[in-house]
């Protein structure tokens, strides 16, 4: 556990070398600053997607916003410093509207002056004494940003010492052979490099907070971008395509794995998953890892970066961990995504019904992708989805399968035509999706090409990483009742953002339009809720729509007209009926259940054990849940049982080829036989 936790752009890096210590500089606005504040705040105004007014409630929010990018934890301010600014909570619109920037930039520095002199005790308590006793029965807190705001530094002391011993303690239980000086010295090198770096921060990047507490209180995918970040954020986009195929995002001191690019190194080799954090990053070389916890993501970014044809070596938190001191150290090559590796593929899968096979068609899209320079430059065999989906759509049909599956689990989205001429391959003309503008204004996007690909009985798998058009996809095809929704609930982005340039410096990416599905539900927040749902080891508070902050609520516009094929929801009840009947005795659908329950009630608890043998105890203990989990499940497949899990296995996951996986896709298949069967519906 680090005790150490900056806002959010202004993540630092946690290196391995002894340095002076310089006085720190107040940080004051830019004679710039001030205009780009009222720039933002007026294309804000007149072009975002919601009625934005500045007044006293949003006022209020944002200032919230504000000391929650700034100390989330309650650790660093005190508060007499709130009370000394506290004019803030009322007259933000000032400083976002009208540019008067000065007092959140002094509350800044007033911040940084209390995290300068927590670092300095802190590097002090480790020279005076290097050892750490791990006999007591204290407990740290892990949910502690609900705790009121202490008075004085030394009413956090207390809290101070107990999470320097859980950093030490986390290192203890990674690496045990680490000695009470190696790890002090470990320790006391980052909080010094973390001191020279927060000593860095200039009127920029203060800037850049001040502005994400503003967006921030308006909707989570609002932001400024300094030129700066800007370029940071092109470098991690083409990170994305060039490198471990991993989009990354800031959380606290931590840099956490938002999505992972379809057909990239990171999902192919199936090591690294969404919501996972990276804490240590190095090359493969069998050189020393090095700490990234509370360093900038853009510093991150470019230490993962590299050659094609290397590799990375990271040491995460996986999801799925309970707590800090779960670590694993995964190797992933870095090489370039090609559209190739992105697109969609087939196979066909076997359900056995009544001494006869039938044959259950599997399509799987990982992205909604379409080769635009190919397109434009009048190649008429340019790929896209749809063109894809298409043709093995007919290889399908001449192999005679009985029904098909179309999997869009981990697809985030894409190209939102191509989504709009998907459906079409499944309906008869008509309306696919509306797209409602900041004026009120609606967009119809439809199918106006006669005829369908396929007739036959038709389902869409999903999961909570499905997001943006594969949202759009699903929820057209259960709306028009042409298909079963399988899986987990979708992650509900359901709105559409554009960049604009900022005259003085930087970008904004702004929120301008929202999708509705055909029936007037908004895909956003909620996303599209599955007719019958599949376990899963995600939890809906951690990632998707709803766990972001001050996100934009679903609501409806008015239906449009379009056919319904069949009404799925007449026959849900006898489906789900025979559903839970398979599954009951179903050994991968089994432990996912009893594993998803384990992990609620193990992340249940608030705090951990800073006694080193209670620590490995517990830890003991919930490898031993799992073991027993998983023998559960190989004795129902008669596999050997495990005498001891690895740490890979012990935090096992559902991503692509493993069992629980092809457990998903076999369920699916066998529920659209039920569906087939029970509808009279047939392959044409």
């Amino acid at each position: 556990m680090s005790p150490f936790a900056l806002p959010k752009h202004l993540m630092v890096l946690a290196a391995c070398m002894a340095i002076s210590l310089p006085s720190m500089a107040t940080v004051s606005p830019a004679p710039g600053d001030q205009q780009v504040a009222r720039e933002v705040a007026s294309r804000i105004r007149y072009g975002h997607y919601e009625n934005i007014r500045y007044d006293a409630e949003w006022s209020k929010r944002a200032y919230a916003r504000f000391l929650d990018l700034l100390d989330p934890q309650h650790m660093y301010l005190l508060s007499g410093d709130l009370k000394d600014f506290g004019l803030l909570e009322s007259n933000y619109a000032n400083v976002f509207a009208d540019g008067q920037l000065e007092r959140p930039f002094e509350l800044y520095n007033r911040f940084q002056q209390r995290v300068e002199a927590r670092l300095q005790t802190l590097i002090n308590w480790l020279q005076k004494d290097p050892h750490f006793d791990y006999t007591s029965h204290d407990r740290l807190g892990t949910d502690t940003d609900k705790q009121p705001w202490a008075i004085t530094p030394q009413a956090l002391d207390d809290i101070w010492r107990k999470r320097l011993k859980g950093a030490a303690l986390s290192l203890r239980l990674t690496e045990p052979k680490l000695t009470d000086e190696q790890i002090a010295e470990r320790l006391t090198k980052r909080y010094k490099e973390q001191l020279k770096h927060i000593r860095q921060t200039n009127h920029e990047d203060v800037l850049s907070l001040v502005l994400e507490a503003a967006t921030s209180a308006i909707d989570p995918h609002t932001e400024y971008m300094s030129p700066s970040r800007s370029e940071s954020f092109d470098i991690q986009m083409r990170l994305s395509l060039e490198g471990i195929g991993a989009l990354l995002q800031a959380d606290e001191e931590y840099v956490r794995v938002a999505s992972l690019i379809p057909g990239g190194p990171a999902e192919k080799s199936g090591l690294l998953h969404p919501a996972d954090r990276i804490i240590a990053v190095g090359n493969d070389d069998g050189s020393e890892l090095t700490s990234v916890v509370g360093m900038r993501l853009d510093d991150v970014v470019n230490r993962i970066r590299g050659p094609k044809g290397s590799a990375v070596r990271l040491q995460i938190v996986p999801a799925r961990a309970v707590d800090n001191t779960q670590t694993r150290i995964v190797t992933i090559p870095r090489d370039k995504v090609n559209l190739e590796d992105q697109a969609a593929h087939s196979k066909i899968i076997d359900v056995n019904r009544d001494g006869h096979v039938e044959h259950i068609g599997i399509i799987t899209v990982p992205a909604f992708y379409i080769d635009f320079a190919a397109m434009q430059a009048g190649d008429t065999n340019y790929r896209s989805t749809t063109r894809d989906v298409r043709a093995l759509i007919e290889e399908l049909k001449a192999k005679q399968v009985n029904g098909i599956v179309l999997d869009l689990r981990n697809n985030g989205g894409g190209a939102l035509q191509e989504a709009n001429s998907m459906v079409g391959l499944f309906i008869d003309r008509g309306p696919t999706v509306q797209v409602r503008d900041a004026r009120g204004r609606i967009t119809l996007f439809a199918d106006d090409q006669p005829g369908m690909a396929y007739t036959g009985p038709l389902a869409v798998l999903v999961d909570r990483m499905s997001a943006s058009a594969s949202e759009i996809f699903a929820g057209a095809i259960q709306d028009y009742g042409r298909g079963l929704i399988l899986g987990g609930q979708t992650f509900g982005k359901g709105t559409v953002q554009t960049l604009v340039d900022i005259d003085h410096g930087g970008e904004l990416r702004m929120t301008t339009a929202k999708f509705y599905r055909v029936s007037g539900e908004s895909t956003q927040e909620r996303g599209v809720t599955p007719d019958i749902f599949f376990p899963n080891l995600i939890d809906n508070k951690d990632i998707g729509e709803s766990a972001l902050p001050n996100v934009l609520p679903w609501d409806v516009v008015r239906p449009v007209h379009y056919t319904r094929y069949i009404y799925p929801s007449l026959q849900l009840d006898k489906l789900k009926q025979l559903h839970e009947q398979r599954v009951a005795h179903e050994a991968d659908f089994l432990y996912l259940g009893k594993e998803a329950d384990l992990l609620k009630q193990m992340r249940s608890e608030k705090s951990i054990s800073l006694n080193l043998a209670q620590r490995k105890k517990e830890l003991e203990a919930q490898k031993g849940e799992q073991l027993k989990l998983e023998n559960e499940r190989r004795q129902m497949l008669k596999l050997p049982v495990l005498k001891e899990l690895n740490d890979d296995q012990a935090l096992s996951d559902d991503s692509h080829d493993t069992p629980i996986d092809q457990a998903q896709l076999h369920e699916a298949a066998e529920i659209l036989v039920d569906f087939a069967t029970v509808t009279g519906l047939r392959a044409q």
